[in-house]
C-alpha cells in the first residue's frame, strides 16, 4: 500500500457495512449476486455520470470524500481509494474499489465538468449516490446514462 500512497492518495475509510459483508462473504461464498428487476436479471447497474458547472473538482481528499459518501449512501462497502492530482491543470482521476465494483472519476476543474462512472452489483443501488455527489460538487447540469450489465438471456 505504500507504493500506491507514493502516486497519489489513498483513503483509509473502511465502510460500516465492511465486516458484516467479509464475514457474510465467508459463510456463503457461492451465493449469486445477480438481481433481478422488471422481470429481467443481471449482475448490475452501470451509470455514466456527467456533471457539469460543478465545483471542488481539483482537491483529492475532498473528492475521496464525496465518493465515499455516495458510495455508502447506495449501500456499497468499501475496500479501497486511489487518486491521483494532475498538474498545471488540477485534474483528478480516481477509483473507489468497492466489493460491489467501484466508482471512478475523472475532473476538469477548468471546465467545471467530472465524467463519473459507477458500477453496482447486488442489491446495492448506484442512483442513491447521484444527490449525495450533486450535493457535494455543486453541479448545476447532470446528465445520468444507465446499462444493465451482465444480463441474462431467458
Amino acid at each position: 500500500m505504500n507504493a500506491l500512497a507514493q502516486l497519489g492518495m489513498v483513503s483509509e475509510l473502511p465502510s460500516n457495512n465492511q465486516i458484516s459483508a467479509i464475514a457474510e462473504s465467508c459463510e456463503d461464498e457461492r451465493k449469486d449476486y445477480f438481481v433481478e428487476r422488471d422481470g429481467e436479471k443481471f449482475a448490475g447497474t452501470h451509470l455514466l455520470i456527467d456533471l457539469w458547472e460543478a465545483t471542488n473538482l481539483d482537491d483529492p481528499k475532498r473528492i475521496d470524500e464525496t465518493l465515499c459518501e455516495a458510495a455508502v449512501a447506495a449501500g456499497a462497502t468499501i475496500l479501497h481509494s486511489h487518486f491521483h492530482h494532475f498538474s498545471p491543470n488540477g485534474g483528478v482521476s480516481g477509483v473507489v474499489v468497492l466489493a460491489e465494483s467501484h466508482i471512478s472519476i475523472h475532473t476538469w476543474p477548468e471546465r467545471n465538468f467530472a465524467a463519473i462512472d459507477i458500477f453496482m452489483c447486488g442489491e446495492c443501488d448506484p442512483h442513491l449516490s447521484i444527490p449525495v455527489m450533486q450535493r457535494l460538487f455543486q453541479a448545476k447540469r447532470v446528465l445520468v446514462d444507465e446499462q444493465r450489465r451482465g444480463r441474462v438471456a431467458a
